[in-house]
C-alpha cells in the first residue's frame, strides 16, 4: 500500500475550517498548495521508505553511537535540501518564517508516512522556537542557523528517573562558571534522538537546578547542551560532557532512539543558559507548547495513515457475500456495512482532530504576527485554550484510528507484514509524551477553562452559537439540518462548564475526577461545528460540487449524526 498525501483534505481544512487564506494570514491558496504537494512527494517517497525500516533494522547503540539505517539517512538528507527544516523559523537567521499552520499540514504528512523518522525533524522545530524566544543574541547566531538548515538538530531534556511528569523533583545540577557557563551534572531519560549519526552535532535544552535554587518547579533553569562544543569561528571542537547510556528497547517507534544521556561523568557538561535563571520552566513551555501540537498532529497523521491502510485492504480483501449471491463468490469486504462504518468512524475522528490542529496554529500564527495588540492576546489565549483539545483528543483518535484500522484487517492485522499493527504500536506514545492526556484534561479545567475569570471559554462558544446559527441558515437544506444536533452538543458544553464553574472552589476533586470528561466533550463539540462550519463556508463559496465536496460533507455529516451524540455521555 503506497500512502497518498491528502493534500486536498488539508488544503479544504485549512482554507474553509481555519479560515488560511483571509484575515491578514500570509498563507496564500497557490503558494500553500504547491508547498503541501512538494512536501506530500517527499512523504510519499524518501520518508515513506523508511517506515518498514524502523522495524526491520531499527538504530544500533554501541561504544555511546547510535547508529541508523541507510533509509533514514537519505530521508534526512532529502529533508534538508527541500529547506524543511526552516520552514517556520525566524529569517533573521536563515528560516521561511511561513506560518504554522502551513507547518502543521506538512507534519501530518511526515508524520503518516513514518511517525518514527519524523519525530526527530520536529523536536528539533521545537527547540529553534524556544531559542528564537529566549536565548541570548549570541546563542541564537551560533544554533540557529545550522538547526534551521538541518545541519544539527535539538532535543527537549526533561525527564529523569525519579521524576517522570513531576518535574518538581529535577536532580540534575548546573554549576556556574568564572566564564559565565555552567557545568551541568545529571541523568536524564526518554530522550527522542538524544544520539544519532545524522547530523554532526545534537543541540541538548536541558533542564537543571542552581546550587542556590528554591525548590519545586520555581528552581528550574533551561540550558543548551551541545553534543559537541562549538568553536568561536563556528567550527566544532571537543566533544562535551555528554553520553547516551542506553536505548530503550519500546512497544512502538522503533526506528527512533529514545536515548538516557548521561551528564557530568568527567567534570560537567559545558551548558549556556537560556532565559533568566530559575525561569526555565517559562522557557521549556515554549517548546513544550509546540511539541504538544506537533504531537497532537502525529495522532492526525497516524490516523489518516490507518485510514488509507485499512480503506485499501478492505477494497482488496474478498470475503463473505450479499443475499443471493454464489456461495462460491465473494465481495470486497468494503460492501459490508460494519467495515464501511469503521472507516467512517475513523475519517470523520480525523477529519475533526486536523480541524482543531488546524484552529490551535491558526491562532498561534495571530497571536505571533497580527499587528494588532489586542488581536494577538486574544489569539494566543485562544490558542492556550484549543491546546489541550488539538493535543489529547487527536492522539486519541490516532490510537482508536489505529486500532479500527487492525480490526478492519481481520486477521491480518494481527500479522506485522501488513504494517496496520505498527501504526498503533508507533501512536500509543502519543498519548503519554509531552504531557499525558489526563494532563492534559487537568490543564484544561484547572488552568484554561477559568482563564479571565472564564471569558476565553465564554468567547469559544460564542463563536460556536455563531457558527451553529450559519450552518441553520444555510440554503442547502442538507447542511441546515446539521445545526440541530451542533445546538445540542452546545447545549451540553455549556451545562458542563457552568458545573465546572461552581465546583471550582468548593469540590477541587470533582473538577479533577470530570476532567478528561470534560476535554472530550470541549474537543467533539468544538470539532463536529468546525467540520460544519467548513462546508458552510464551502457551499457558500460556491464550491459545493465535485468530489472532493461530498466528502467533506459526508464525513461532517457523519461526525454530527454519529459522533457527536456523545457529549450528553460526557456530562
Amino acid at each position: 500500500m503506497v500512502y497518498q498525501p491528502p493534500v486536498g483534505d488539508i488544503l479544504f481544512s485549512i482554507q474553509h475550517i481555519a479560515d488560511g487564506f483571509g484575515g491578514g494570514n500570509t498563507l496564500d491558496a497557490e503558494l500553500t498548495a504547491a508547498i503541501l504537494d512538494e512536501a506530500g512527494k517527499l512523504c510519499a517517497g524518501e520518508i515513506a521508505a523508511t517506515y518498514d525500516v524502523a522495524e526491520q533494522s531499527p538504530p544500533v547503540l554501541e561504544d555511546g553511537v547510535v547508529t541508523t539505517p541507510d533509509a533514514y539517512h537519505n530521508a534526512y538528507r532529502a529533508w534538508c535540501e527541500g529547506g524543511w527544516p526552516g520552514l517556520t523559523g525566524p529569517d533573521a537567521h536563515g528560516g521561511q518564517a511561513l506560518p504554522q499552520l502551513l507547518a502543521v499540514g506538512v507534519h501530518e504528512m511526515l508524520n503518516a508516512a513514518s511517525m518514527s523518522f519524523a519525530t526527530g525533524p520536529v523536536l528539533t522545530l521545537g527547540a529553534i522556537e524556544a531559542l528564537a524566544a529566549h536565548a541570548s543574541p549570541e546563542l541564537q547566531a551560533t544554533y540557529l542557523p545550522k538547526l534551521l538548515s538541518g545541519e544539527w538538530t535539538g532535543t527537549m531534556n526533561l525527564t529523569e528517573p525519579q521524576a517522570g511528569s513531576d518535574l518538581a523533583l529535577l536532580r540534575s545540577t548546573a554549576v556556574p562558571q568564572d566564564d559565565g557557563t555552567y557545568r551541568i551534572s545529571g541523568t536524564k531519560i526518554y530522550i527522542s534522538y538524544g544520539e544519532h549519526d545524522l547530523t554532526d552535532n545534537i543541540v541538548h535544552l536541558v533542564l537543571a537546578r542552581l546550587p542556590d535554587a528554591p525548590p519545586g518547579t520555581r528552581g528550574i533553569s533551561l540550558f543548551l547542551v551541545p553534543k559537541v562544543l562549538v568553536n568561536e569561528g563556528g567550527s566544532l571542537g571537543e566533544r562535551n560532557d555528554v553520553w547516551c547510556t542506553g536505548v530503550e528497547h519500546k512497544m512502538g517507534l522503533h526506528g527512533s532512539p529514545t536515548c538516557t544521556l548521561t551528564y557530568g561523568d568527567n567534570g560537567g557538561a559545558v551548558g549556556y543558559l537560556v532565559g533568566e535563571e530559575n525561569r526555565g520552566l517559562h522557557c521549556m513551555f515554549t517548546m513544550m507548547n509546540n511539541a504538544r501540537l506537533v504531537v497532537g498532529i502525529q495522532g492526525v497523521g497516524v490516523a489518516e495513515a490507518a485510514f488509507q491502510r485499512a480503506r485499501h485492504y478492505a477494497a482488496e480483501r474478498r470475503q463473505g457475500r450479499h443475499a443471493g449471491m454464489d456461495q462460491t463468490d465473494a465481495v470486497a469486504i468494503i460492501e459490508h456495512p460494519d467495515i464501511r462504518r469503521e472507516l467512517m468512524v475513523i475519517r470523520a475522528q480525523t477529519a475533526a482532530a486536523r480541524a482543531l490542529c488546524h484552529l490551535t496554529a491558526a491562532a498561534l500564527d495571530s497571536a505571533h504576527h497580527s499587528e494588532d495588540k489586542t488581536t494577538r492576546a486574544h489569539a494566543q489565549a485562544r490558542a492556550d485554550l484549543l491546546t489541550p483539545l488539538a493535543k489529547a483528543y487527536s492522539t486519541d483518535i490516532g490510537i482508536d484510528g489505529a486500532s479500527r484500522g487492525v480490526q478492519v484487517h481481520g486477521g491480518m492485522g494481527f500479522i506485522e507484514e501488513t504494517g496496520a499493527a505498527q501504526l498503533l504500536r508507533d501512536v500509543r506514545v502519543a498519548a503519554i509524551y509531552e504531557g499525558t492526556n489526563g494532563i492534559q484534561a487537568i490543564d484544561l479545567v484547572t488552568r484554561k477553562l477559568p482563564m479571565q475569570g472564564g471569558a476565553v471559554a465564554a468567547a469559544l462558544v460564542d463563536v460556536l452559537k455563531q457558527i451553529t446559527e450559519d450552518v441553520a441558515a444555510s440554503s442547502s437544506a442538507d447542511i441546515a439540518t446539521l445545526a440541530s444536533t451542533f445546538g445540542t452538543a452546545l447545549d451540553d458544553f455549556e451545562a458542563a462548564l457552568s458545573h465546572f464553574a461552581r465546583l471550582s472552589n468548593a469540590e477541587p476533586d470533582k473538577v479533577l475526577a470530570g476532567a478528561s470528561a470534560m476535554l472530550r466533550l470541549a474537543a467533539v463539540t468544538t470539532g463536529g461545528i468546525y467540520l460544519g462550519k467548513g462546508i458552510a463556508s464551502a457551499a457558500s463559496a460556491g464550491e459545493d460540487t465535485g468530489p472532493l465536496f461530498a466528502a467533506q460533507f459526508e464525513t461532517a455529516r457523519f461526525f454530527a449524526t454519529h459522533l457527536m451524540p456523545e457529549t450528553a455521555t460526557q456530562l
